[in-house]
C-alpha cells in the first residue's frame, strides 16, 4: 500500500494522512480557528507523537492546505478554501456511501488539452485518478454518473473547462464485456488492498473499544480506520455487484464500515469535544442532514 492515493500526496496511516482525516472530521469546512495545541493532542491519540504531528502540520501549511492563524497569543490553523472542500466531500462520502446499481448511468469524460497546456493536462489526469475515475483511454475517462457535478467542479477549479466535455450514456459495448473492460479502466488490486487493510483495522478498532469502551479509544480506532475507508471512496468506484468478482472485499467491507460507524462515531466525536470544545464536523453534517 505504498501508493499516493489522494490529493494531499499522502499514504494512508502515514502521518499527514491521518492528520487529513483528523482535521476533517473534527473541523470539516469549517474555516475557524484550531490551535495547535489540540491538533497535537487529537494526533497523538491516534499514536503520532509531537513532532511528527508538527513535521505534518508544517507540510499541509507549505502544499496550502492549511492556513496559519493566530488567536492571539494561541497559534493554530485554518483550512484553506479548498481543503474545506475537500474535507466536505469526504465528509459526505462517510455519511452516504455510494453504491452503483445495475441500470445506472456512466459519465464520459473527453478532454483535449494544448501541449502548452501540458503541466495542467498531467494535472488533471492526477485530478481524475484521485477522484476515482477509470481511465479507458488517452483522453477519455468514465465513472459513474453520479460523479457528474464532481467531475465538473474539479476541472472548472483548473481552468479547463473549456477542453473538457462530459457525456452521460446507459450502457457500454464493445468487443469486451464491461466486467472485463472495467478492470483495465481502474486499479482495482489498490483497492482491493485498501477493503483488506480497512477490514483489519475495523477489527482491530472494535476489539479495542469492546475492551475499553471509553472516547479516546473509540477516537483511536475509528480515526484509523476512517483513514484507511476515505480512500477507498475515492478508488473504489463502487461499480455494481455484477461487474465484481464474487470474492471482492467491498462486499464485506460497506457494511463493516456502517457498523465501524454506527459503535464508534458518538463517542470519538465526545473525545473531539473533550479536546476541541467544538462539536465533530460529522455530528454537525448529520444534523444538517434533512430528516
Amino acid at each position: 500500500m505504498e501508493k499516493i492515493v489522494d490529493e494531499f500526496d499522502s499514504r494512508p496511516g502515514s502521518a499527514t494522512s491521518l492528520l487529513r482525516t483528523v482535521l476533517g472530521v473534527t473541523v470539516g469546512n469549517d474555516r475557524t480557528h484550531l490551535p495547535t495545541s489540540s491538533i497535537v493532542t487529537l494526533m497523538g491519540a491516534v499514536g503520532v507523537a509531537d513532532q511528527p504531528a508538527r513535521t505534518a502540520l508544517t507540510r499541509l501549511k507549505a502544499k496550502g492546505h492549511l492556513v496559519a492563524q493566530p488567536d492571539g497569543p494561541t497559534p493554530g490553523y485554518v483550512a484553506s478554501d479548498r481543503a474545506a472542500r475537500v474535507f466536505a466531500r469526504d465528509i459526505l462520502r462517510y455519511v452516504r456511501p455510494r453504491l452503483m446499481t445495475d441500470g445506472d448511468p456512466w459519465c464520459l469524460i473527453s478532454f483535449s488539452v494544448p501541449e502548452q497546456d501540458r503541466g495542467l493536462r498531467h494535472q488533471l489526469r492526477r485530478r481524475l485518478t484521485w477522484m476515482g475515475c477509470g481511465n479507458v483511454a488517452n483522453g477519455l475517462w468514465i465513472c459513474p454518473a453520479y460523479m457528474d457535478d464532481e467531475v465538473h467542479e474539479m476541472v472548472a477549479e483548473l481552468g479547463l473547462t473549456g477542453h473538457v466535455t462530459t457525456f452521460i450514456v446507459s450502457e457500454i459495448h464493445g468487443e469486451t464485456r464491461p466486467d472485463v473492460a472495467v478492470t483495465r479502466w481502474w486499479d482495482f488490486e489498490l483497492a482491493r488492498d485498501l477493503h483488506d487493510h480497512f477490514l483489519a483495522a475495523h477489527a482491530a478498532a472494535m476489539a479495542a473499544y469492546s475492551q475499553s469502551p471509553d472516547p479516546r479509544t473509540a477516537f483511536h480506532g475509528w480515526t484509523r480506520a476512517l483513514d484507511l475507508w476515505r480512500p477507498i471512496t475515492y478508488v473504489d468506484p463502487a461499480l455494481p455487484s455484477s461487474m465484481m468478482s464474487a470474492d471482492w472485499p467491498g462486499t464485506v467491507s460497506v457494511p463493516k464500515f456502517l457498523e465501524l460507524s454506527d459503535s464508534l462515531e458518538q463517542p470519538a466525536g465526545r473525545f473531539i469535544e473533550e479536546v476541541t470544545g467544538r462539536r465533530s464536523a460529522m455530528s454537525a453534517f448529520r444534523e444538517e442532514l434533512p430528516r
